[in-house]
């Protein structure tokens, strides 16, 4: 009589295995506030991306998240979550 787990017929018997589902990666999204509007973001986003996104010259912009200045040297490092307030101010030169 053959062994029960199938010893010295072909390979080993595996344990059973739920299906695996494999989705493709879907960028999530966030809620967020700019200058009093509501906005929906891809997630993660650097805080540099998302000025370059609306056009905006790193240069020549403040921006203040959940009430504390940004420094211009964090925009890079500084993502944005669900739930950011921020306010932008934009320098226009002229005279």
């Amino acid at each position: 009589m053959p062994a029960a787990n199938g010893a010295g017929k072909g390979p080993p018997l595996q344990p059973a295995r739920a299906p695996c589902h494999i989705r493709p990666a879907m960028s999530a999204s966030i809620q967020i506030t700019v200058n009093g509007e509501a906005r929906s973001l891809p997630a993660p986003l650097p805080l540099s991306d998302f000025l370059a996104g609306a056009g905006l010259d790193t240069r020549k912009v403040a921006v203040e998240r959940n009430e504390e200045i940004v420094p211009r040297s964090a925009y890079g490092t500084t993502l944005l979550v669900a739930g950011d307030a921020l306010e932008i101010v934009h320098f226009i030169g002229g005279g």
